[in-house]
């Protein structure tokens, strides 16, 4: 089971991104082996953000879109329990800068037991879990 940050989706889709290359060749390998893939509901709005911002609001839609109909990636939805577990890992990190939606995916990962996250932000190795790839 892997965890898909934002930091993966924008490497696959900008073509100019720092990790472009090396978020193109990780979805390779998962696509080849079939990984259970997991993301949030708010990570996807801080995808699309991102990519509104870099390419446009079509461009943004369209690979939204593609996210919500993917037959691969379960999206997780938290209630607010999960958010006001959130809040507290914000202030708990503050020292280190985690975003609020980093903190959300922490709560979620752990509540499903997943331990790799597929990203290029170190938060999650100092929260606890292994970066992918």
């Amino acid at each position: 089971m892997i965890f898909i940050d934002t930091g993966a989706f924008i490497g696959r889709y900008m073509a100019g991104d720092q990790y472009h290359d090396k978020a193109s060749h990780a979805w390779d390998k998962l696509e080849k082996n079939h990984q259970r893939l997991f993301t949030s509901n708010l990570v996807i709005v801080e995808t699309a953000t991102l990519l509104t911002r870099q390419a446009g609001y079509g461009f943004a839609a369209q690979r939204v879109r593609n996210i919500l109909d993917s037959r691969v990636i379960q999206i997780l939805r938290p209630a607010e329990p999960q958010e006001r577990e959130a809040i507290e890992l914000l202030e708990k990190y503050a020292d280190q800068r985690a975003s609020f939606s980093d903190c959300l995916s922490f709560v979620l990962m752990r509540q499903t037991k997943i331990k790799t996250a597929f990203t290029f932000d170190e938060h999650f190795e100092r929260a606890g879990f292994e970066i992918w790839p």
